[in-house]
C-alpha cells in the first residue's frame, strides 16, 4: 500500500509541473521529452543505488514490456492530450481514471483469474464516489455536444490505454515471472520495469512525432514556438515525479497488488493535485472538492487496513 500511495504522490507532483511545461512547449514534444529524461534519471538511480538493470531484463518479457509501455505512455497519453482541451481536466480525468480502475480490475479477473474481496471492491467504489463529487464538471462548463462525443472518446481511449498498457499486461508479466522463477519485486524492480515501458513509449511517441512534424504544416494553428529553457526545470520535475519515480512506485504496487486495489488509490491524483494547484495559485478548491477529497481519502483508509496496511 505504501508504493501506491507514494506513486499518487508523485504523480500529483507530476500533474502539476506537466501543466506549466505545456506552456512552452507542446503536449507531445513535452511527454517525448520528459519520457527521454525519466529513462536517464532511472538508469543514474538504478546503478548509483541498486544492481542496475541486468537482473531484472529477461529476454521473454522485454517484448511485452516493450508493449505495454507502447500502449500506456504512447496510445494512451497521446489520447489524454487530446481529450483535455475537449472535456477539461476534471471530466477528462474522471472518465480516464474511473473506466481504466474498472476496466483493469475487471480483466484481470477474467483474465487472470484474480478477484477482489468484497472489502476491497466497496472501499474501491467509495475511493471512485469520491472521485465523481471532486471531479465532476461545474455547470458552467461548456460541453459542446460534438466536443463532448469526441473528447468521450479519446478518454475512452485513453482509460484503456492506462487499464490495459500499464496496469493489466504488468500484472500477467509479474505473474509470467514468477512462475518462471524470477520475480520482480521491490522498488528495484519497479525501476527496471518503469526503463523497459518507457522504451516503448519513446518508440511510439518518436514515431508520431516525426509523423506529425512531417505531416503538419510549419504554421499548423496547434503550433507554437517551443521555450526550452524556461521549460527545462518543469520538464525534470515531471520526468521524475511521473514517468520516473512514480512509475517506478506505481510498479511496485503493482508487482504486490492486483489492479482493482492499486489504481483506485492511484485514481486519487487529480485530489492531490488540489493542494500543489493552490500553493500554485492555478486553481481555487470547492466545498465539493474538499467534500469529494474526504470521501475518496476514506476509502484508500479502508483499502490500507483491508489489506493488513502492507
Amino acid at each position: 500500500m505504501l508504493a501506491a500511495l507514494l506513486a499518487t504522490a508523485l504523480f500529483s507532483l507530476s500533474a502539476v509541473s506537466a501543466r506549466r511545461t505545456t506552456r512552452y512547449v507542446s503536449g507531445t514534444e513535452a511527454n517525448f521529452t520528459r519520457l527521454i529524461i525519466a529513462v536517464l534519471m532511472l538508469t543514474l538511480l538504478a546503478y548509483t543505488l541498486g544492481k542496475g538493470f541486468a537482473p531484472y531484463f529477461h529476454r521473454d518479457f522485454l517484448g511485452l514490456w516493450l508493449l505495454s509501455g507502447a500502449i500506456g505512455f504512447g496510445m494512451g497519453d497521446v489520447a489524454l492530450f487530446q481529450a483535455l482541451p475537449l472535456l477539461g481536466s476534471r471530466l477528462t480525468t474522471l472518465v480516464v481514471h474511473c473506466v481504466a480502475a474498472t476496466l483493469a480490475a475487471t480483466l484481470e479477473w477474467l483474465w487472470l483469474g484474480n478477484a477482489m474481496s468484497l472489502p476491497q471492491i466497496l472501499c474501491s467504489l467509495v475511493i471512485l464516489c469520491g472521485l465523481g463529487i471532486a471531479l465532476a464538471p461545474e455547470k458552467d462548463v461548456a460541453t459542446h455536444r460534438g466536443h463532448l462525443s469526441k473528447g468521450i472518446g479519446w478518454a475512452l481511449i485513453a482509460a484503456v490505454g492506462q487499464g490495459v498498457g500499464a496496469a493489466l499486461l504488468s500484472r500477467y508479466i509479474y505473474n509470467k515471472a514468477a512462475m518462471a522463477g524470477t520475480p520482480i519485486e521491490g522498488i528495484e524492480g519497479g525501476l527496471a520495469v518503469a526503463c523497459q515501458r518507457m522504451l516503448g513509449g519513446i518508440a511510439f511517441t518518436g514515431l508520431l512525432l516525426c509523423v506529425l512534424k512531417w505531416w503538419r504544416p510549419a504554421n499548423a494553428a496547434d503550433a507554437k514556438p517551443a521555450q526550452w529553457k524556461a521549460a527545462a526545470p518543469w520538464l525534470v520535475l515531471n520526468g521524475l515525479c511521473g514517468p520516473a519515480l512514480g512509475v517506478s512506485c506505481y510498479q511496485w504496487a503493482l508487482s504486490n497488488h492486483g489492479t482493482g486495489v492499486v489504481m483506485p488509490i492511484v485514481a486519487a491524483t487529480p485530489i492531490i493535485v488540489i493542494p500543489f494547484a493552490v500553493l500554485m495559485k492555478e486553481e481555487t478548491p470547492t466545498w465539493r472538492s474538499l467534500l469529494g477529497g474526504a470521501v475518496a481519502v476514506a476509502g484508500v483508509v479502508g483499502m490500507a487496513l483491508s489489506n493488513g496496511a502492507k
